[in-house]
């Protein structure tokens, strides 16, 4: 009979051939259990690569996303790479009412997925300190003499070339943004400072300027532009999320037909600081008004805007619900409170002959202020005295005239139109007083609880005003607590309590707010939010040259990941079928060298050969 003969490409030894006599005989239990076994791996083998290719390319794709932007976390605080021709720049103006200061900003060279948006980061000098420059006063206070505006701001714009390579200036944009000490100027004196800016600026320096990139904003775009910042650095627009995100539905302006995306839920950001208290959240689905009034209104507190390149994709549309209530600040609201009592002690005075608070031995009482205060308030010619209580609940109950609510529905601080906010699905920063009444004194600052921190404020406005003072004394407040904040820390206490819960109506049970002074160890300025926004159309430089390079790549990468995993699985099973064969070759010699293996009807399980005679 003939011989079937097995070959790899292995060493030489490895070659046998079986006879046709053996061949049937293979299939002996022990080799069948050899056989299981191989079918084992095999079926476990597959069972691999379906994983791997399927679910796994996805995993492995979701964790080195998370890993890069970890990464950009950390080098976000090294040295600027000014070498780096890839780099690109930008300068935002801040000219704000006691001051201006310039941010220089950086980013890579734009990848050119239009799903992505630039990757904007502070720059940083040889210290790693941010490139930050402050002039005082404020720009409005060249008013009556515009044509020094130029003057005046030239220091910022020769720090900041200073820091930017010279061959970059002529594609580095320049905005100059102004806020609200030039809001209350007329309209003609804003322009012609505007004007001069426009005219001189171009002469002296070789940025990317046009006429549009100085201007007065608004209240709504600057809470609009803080909202982009902080959502930004959160990682809030990056839509690929990991498991375990919080995501939100949302209905896309204008694009009412297509059905809903599914994205990262953004945090909405309160923001309460001395003179005015700010809120801005996304508004995920289409809102209804109560009345016309309320829809008209509602148009100039609602911003939808568009982050990505292209008007044409709807992934990075929002519509951000921003106001600001002027009066409603920590020090504006105790002036308001102050005035009150002055004008209605007075009057009391007046209509019952009596002198209460008029001399230190016969104080007003404050329940706003810790217990046994002893404080002044009012002019020269109508100084009250006043003396602290300490009543938490009573301060609160006192304060909530000062919300000028209205009963009409979704209406907040003076009764001005406010979205329903799902406070299940929300999440919400808390910054300026939201964080200094939580932590300077109470050292509570983080995750929000309502009860806790009554508790604690209720516990602080009781307290001796002696035995606070002895506390300061031995620096168990905040390094930059002061008196100023201990003395009034009761009533910014019920004050932001009461703006909170009883204002913007967040349950007491609410738990995703977070009071916070930095993000990510760093403080994030709203003109982070602005040259985002601004500078959204530059990554289109970018997508035609890198668009099909993209595309290919991406191909090319998924290709070569896919099949890395079919050759392993081919390794696999060459190395499979070698132990196999050699121990079928080990067998075969054994079966050689043995004598009970030499009788060959023995071997076959048959009976002995009869004999021809």
């Amino acid at each position: 009979m003939g011989r079937i003969s097995f070959s790899c490409l292995f060493p030489a030894s490895w070659h046998f051939s079986l006879s046709s006599q053996v061949l049937p005989r293979l299939p002996t239990p022990s080799l069948r259990q050899l056989l299981f076994i191989g079918l084992v791996l095999c079926l476990m083998g597959l069972l691999y690569l379906l994983l791997v290719t399927g679910k796994g390319h996805a995993s492995w794709t979701r964790e080195e996303s998370h890993f890069h932007r970890h990464l950009a976390k950390v080098s976000d605080v090294d040295v600027t790479d000014t070498s780096n021709p890839n780099l690109s720049y930008g300068l935002v103006v801040d000219c704000g009412s006691s001051g201006s200061r310039v941010f220089v900003y950086c980013w890579p060279r734009h990848n050119g997925n239009p799903h992505e948006l630039l990757d904007i980061r502070q720059m940083r000098d040889q210290h790693r300190k941010p490139v930050v420059m402050k002039i005082k006063p404020g720009i409005s206070e060249l008013a009556k003499t515009p044509e020094k505006a130029s003057d005046y701001i030239y220091p910022l714009l020769s720090f900041a070339a200073q820091h930017i390579p010279k061959n970059k200036h002529q594609e580095t944009p320049l905005y100059i943004l102004c806020t609200a000490g030039m809001r209350i100027l007329p309209e003609s004196q804003q322009e012609a400072l505007l004007e001069d800016l426009r005219t001189d600026i171009p002469v002296h320096f070789n940025f990317l300027f046009s006429d549009s990139h100085v201007e007065v904003i608004s209240g709504k775009q600057e809470g609009v532009y803080a909202w982009i910042g902080i959502n930004f650095v959160l990682g809030r627009f990056n839509h690929v999320h990991n498991d375990g995100e919080a995501v939100v539905e949302v209905h896309v302006p204008g694009s009412e037909q297509q059905e809903a995306l599914m994205r990262k839920r953004t945090a909405g950001v309160l923001d309460m600081g001395g003179v005015s208290t700010q809120i801005a959240y996304e508004v995920p689905k289409t809102v209804s008004f109560a009345s016309p009034q309320q829809e008209e209104v509602a148009k100039n507190l609602l911003a939808e805007f568009n982050l990505g390149c292209d008007a044409h994709r709807t992934e990075h549309v929002y519509r951000v619900y921003v106001s600001t209530f002027l009066g409603f600040g920590g020090n504006a609201a105790r002036q308001r409170y102050e005035e009150s009592v002055i004008r209605n002690t007075t009057t009391q005075n007046k209509l019952l002959g009596q002198h209460m608070g008029e001399t230190a031995d016969s104080p007003l009482l404050d329940p706003c202020l810790p217990a046994d205060l002893q404080d002044e308030i009012g002019p020269s010619t109508q100084k009250l005295h006043l003396r602290g209580t300490g009543d938490f609940d009573t301060c609160r109950r006192i304060l909530q005239p000062f919300l000028n609510l209205t009963n009409e529905t979704l209406t907040s601080l003076s009764g001005i139109y406010q979205p329903a906010i799902d406070y299940i699905h929300s999440q919400f920063y808390g910054f300026s007083e939201f964080y200094y009444c939580t932590e300077d004194v109470l050292r509570m600052g983080g995750d929000y609880n309502a009860s806790k921190y009554a508790r604690a404020a209720k516990s602080y406005c009781s307290t001796q005003w002696k035995t606070l003072r002895e506390r300061f004394d031995s620096g168990l407040y905040a390094s930059h607590a002061d008196l100023h904040r201990l003395k009034y820390q009761c009533f910014k206490s019920a004050w932001m309590y009461e703006v909170l819960h009883s204002g913007f109506s967040f349950p007491a049970n609410y738990t995703n707010l977070r009071t916070a002074l930095l993000v990510y160890d760093k403080e994030v300025q709203w003109t982070l939010g602005a040259i985002l926004y601004r500078t959204r159309f530059l990554p289109l430089r970018d997508i035609p040259l890198e668009s099909l390079k993209g595309v290919h790549s991406h191909w090319r990468h998924s290709f070569s990941f896919v099949n890395n995993h079919y050759l392993f699985l081919a390794c696999f099973f060459i190395v499979l079928l070698s132990i196999m064969l050699y121990l079928l070759r080990l067998r075969r010699i054994h079966r050689r060298c043995a004598p009970s293996s030499s009788v060959p009807w023995l071997e076959e399980g048959l009976g002995p050969p009869t004999l021809d005679l």
